[in-house]
């Protein structure tokens, strides 16, 4: 008899609120101290990732921490509270949905923290094994608290991870760059919908609802144009994917459009034939150019 594959649970946020009930009140510089020293003992893999993250973009976390993470804290205990209550009751009930419609046939660690910015959800891996971290402090920041969206983003990272299994097991290393981002954020967004069993968009949470998705529809050959040109001249292209970055008041208009390029390669090809791209940069390319209707394709 085949076993499903089982979702397991690293909830950390328990030790974060014993620390934060001790901390609260002390001065910053002891706050994020204080922090580092919690998830640099119990778990010191979470918190280097963390930080490397940051060093290879050149940046230093502990100024991060100070500036954008730590003085926010406070007002968004009970935000983080609601999305921790919510991510415990429906992690498991996402990842079957997940084996029952997309056929996800591998384990995956969920881990609830409160980190340092690095992201609402992350796809990644954890003690060796397929992993998706939750990051408390961005879940309260976008405003994705409530079950609607904290169910489209387990649903998004899972698709992650099925990416990158399905490219795994066909020997297809992960790629890297705007291309590369635009395919796998869209492949993500994709995977939420057919989980979903509709389109859930759940970065239109947050303060975003109403006209995120109408602007997205009726912006899209200007997005896709600006993201032709930055991609092809190596500009920066966080505005169309980074919380903290916006395209006309709009943040992660990225996801949208990518999501719009993997329908458009399901005409012809299965969601898993997409994960499995092999010139996932020209493809990307000649997607977007047809939006604009480029005369080289």
């Amino acid at each position: 008899m085949n076993l499903l594959p089982a979702p397991d649970l690293l909830d950390t946020f328990p030790a974060f609120e014993r620390f934060w009930a001790k901390y609260s009140h002390r001065p910053l510089e002891q706050q994020i101290e204080g922090w580092a020293e919690v998830y640099r003992t119990a778990w010191p893999e979470l918190f280097d990732k963390q930080v490397d993250d940051y060093r290879a973009e050149g940046l230093d976390w502990r100024q991060v921490a100070r500036e954008r993470v730590f003085p926010l804290l406070g007002e968004r205990l009970l935000a983080m509270q609601a999305a921790h209550a919510n991510l415990l009751k429906k992690c498991r009930d996402i990842f079957l949905k997940a084996h029952a419609v997309l056929g996800l046939d591998c384990d995956i660690l969920f881990v609830i923290h409160v980190g340092i910015g690095s992201g609402a959800g992350w796809a990644t891996t954890y003690e060796g094994r397929p992993a998706v971290l939750f990051g408390l402090e961005n879940i309260a920041e976008e405003g994705w608290s409530e079950l609607p969206a904290i169910m489209g983003l387990i649903a998004h990272e899972i698709g992650h991870v099925l990416h990158t299994e399905w490219r795994r097991r066909g020997n297809l290393k992960e790629g890297a760059g705007a291309w590369w981002q635009l395919y796998s954020e869209g492949f993500a967004q994709r995977c939420e919908h057919r989980i979903r069993g509709r389109q859930t968009w759940h970065m239109a949470h947050g303060g975003q609802e109403g006209d995120w998705l109408e602007w997205c529809r009726a912006n899209r050959a200007s997005l896709a144009a600006r993201f032709l040109d930055l991609a092809e001249t190596g500009g920066d292209i966080r505005p169309f994917f980074g919380s903290w970055f916006d395209i006309s008041g709009r943040k992660q208009c990225g996801y949208y459009l990518g999501h719009e390029v993997v329908r458009r390669l399901e005409r012809d090809l299965s969601l898993s034939q997409i994960a499995l791209l092999p010139d996932v940069d020209e493809e990307m390319k000649r997607q977007l150019c047809r939006f604009l209707k480029c005369k080289k394709y």
